[in-house]
């Protein structure tokens, strides 16, 4: 399994990592990825209906196949557990951690999870064992103890989550394997963490909202975008009201990755590529989103409602193919439906709008827009930029460096942080360890996975409903309308 996201820039990456290695499992990887067409093997007609409904409150209890129904629907499901809003993590000394998928992504991310206090990696699993080997030799190199492998096919890490000294599993695999892993995960007692996306159709959102009700385990989107230096210092001048009353914010997955997706090498295989020929809507709304929903409190005070979507014409793949790729190659195999570019109009209960972009496919400056507005200003970034009274005046916009001081206590403290994306895939690791190692309530829960995650299905969705409004499904099943903590958090005591 493989990393599903890195890519070599320097404001999104940690450095340019090693080409992928091709084996037999990872083309059997591949070979699952291309029969998964639309329509079959992965249940895509969950993306097919028009509208996807809401609710507030918890319904009545409804039969089996009745309630999945209404969850592949939208309609919140009957409660199968108590809520995991505000439950804290166990207090533990030593936080154990088992990952699964070494490629990019989790084969540079195990060296954040070694070097912090109170953490070792105990076991590891990709069916490619030169990966594998290569980690292990990273965390023996740290002074840690051999951990355990697992390279007996795709299905191994079913075995890694079965195991009683993991208590938490990170997954950094392809997309098609994220919502199966994450389930396994819980189902094994274990708490996890999962990149972007956490899964691709509604039911599977709800049905890991249930279980980690049911199990008592947290599920979580590692959305290492909120963790960024600016969008925290951000968040706490929005929490301090220097925009006023916040009305609009805006955010984005814009990146030229046209080069690295028809790589034979870069990624393991074309499973990446393939999604274009899957979904129209935005298939990586996670970065731009969480960030935004942060700012305005989503699941904290107000909640998203509706989205709607629309799509421009998918050509920048096939022409990069035309120009790139011989004749004979796989890929020209391959129909291109996935919009070059996506634009969303998210509405909040308040009445707040989201919007969010998503454009792998052409020409573009790297930009996640990240953009809040309120009724004393605005901040935009890429590049960073910042407009609020009274501190600026005549349309002339002012330094954003000029507010260090509120920067969130992580930066502060941090000042300087190894590992990619800038430090932010640090600060998420330290964070959420700190968070296991002392028993708090973590940053973001299940609830922030599923919300920032719902944009995939539901912008298919609208986009083939030629911009129709979708419900966003209300995955707290009401309790959106209390206050609580989050990204925001206060430096808490170390023992």
């Amino acid at each position: 399994m493989h990393d599903e996201n890195a890519t070599p820039v320097p404001d999104e990456n940690n450095g340019s990592p090693a080409p992928e290695e091709a084996s037999g499992a990872s083309r059997r990887t591949v070979l699952r990825s291309a029969g998964l067409a639309a329509g079959a093997g992965i249940g895509l007609g969950a993306f097919s209906a028009t509208t996807a409904h809401a609710a507030d409150a918890t319904p009545a209890a409804a039969g089996g196949s009745e309630a999945a129904g209404a969850a592949a629907a939208g309609a919140a499901p009957a409660r199968q557990g108590k809520t995991m809003i505000g439950v804290p993590f166990e207090r533990r000394s030593t936080v154990r951690v088992g990952i699964v998928g070494l490629g990019n992504r989790g084969g540079g991310m195990i060296d954040l999870f070694l070097v912090q206090p109170g953490v070792r990696v105990v076991a590891l699993c990709d069916p490619v064992k030169e990966k594998t080997a290569a980690a292990a030799k990273k965390v023996t190199d740290a002074g840690q103890p051999a951990p355990a492998t697992y390279t007996n096919g795709e299905h191994d890490f079913e075995n890694l989550c079965k195991r009683g000294d993991i208590d938490f599993v990170y997954v950094a695999t392809p997309w098609d394997w994220h919502f199966e892993m994450a389930r396994t995960a819980m189902l094994g007692g274990k708490h996890v963490g999962v990149e972007c996306p956490i899964a691709l159709q509604l039911d599977q959102l709800w049905e890991l909202v249930n279980l980690s009700e049911r199990t008592r385990r947290h599920c979580m989107q590692l959305e290492n975008c909120c963790y960024g230096k600016n969008e925290m210092r951000v968040l706490r001048m929005a929490h301090a009201g220097k925009f006023g009353d916040l009305l609009h914010g805006a955010g984005a997955y814009n990146h030229d990755l046209r080069g690295l997706m028809f790589d034979p090498d870069y990624y393991e295989g074309p499973w990446r590529r393939l999604w274009h020929t899957r979904l129209r809507g935005d298939l990586y709304p996670n970065h731009g989103f969480g960030p935004v929903a942060n700012y305005m409190d989503v699941n904290r005070g107000d909640r998203v409602t509706h989205i709607s979507s629309f799509g421009t014409p998918s050509l920048g793949l096939a022409e990069y193919r035309k120009a790139h790729m011989p004749a004979g190659d796989p890929s020209w195999k391959e129909t291109y439906i996935e919009s070059d570019r996506t634009i969303s109009l998210v509405q909040t209960a308040k009445g707040r709008v989201i919007r969010l972009e998503h454009d792998v496919s052409t020409p573009h400056p790297y930009s996640r827009i990240n953009s809040l507005g309120g009724t004393k200003g605005v901040f935009e970034d890429y590049p960073e930029r910042i407009y609020i009274e009274p501190d600026h005046a005549d349309d002339e916009w002012g330094d954003f460096a000029k507010y260090t001081d509120f920067d969130h206590w992580l930066w502060k403290e941090h000042a300087n942080p190894p590992g990619g994306h800038g430090g932010m895939d640090y600060m998420l690791v330290f964070r959420l360890m700190q968070c296991m190692r002392l028993g708090l309530v973590p940053d973001f829960d299940v609830y922030d996975a599923a919300t920032w995650t719902s944009p995939v299905p539901l912008s298919h969705a609208s986009i083939k409903a030629k911009g129709a409004p979708q419900e966003i499904p209300d995955f707290t099943r009401g309790l959106w309308k209390k206050s609580r903590p989050g990204m925001d958090s206060e430096k808490p005591q170390e023992p």
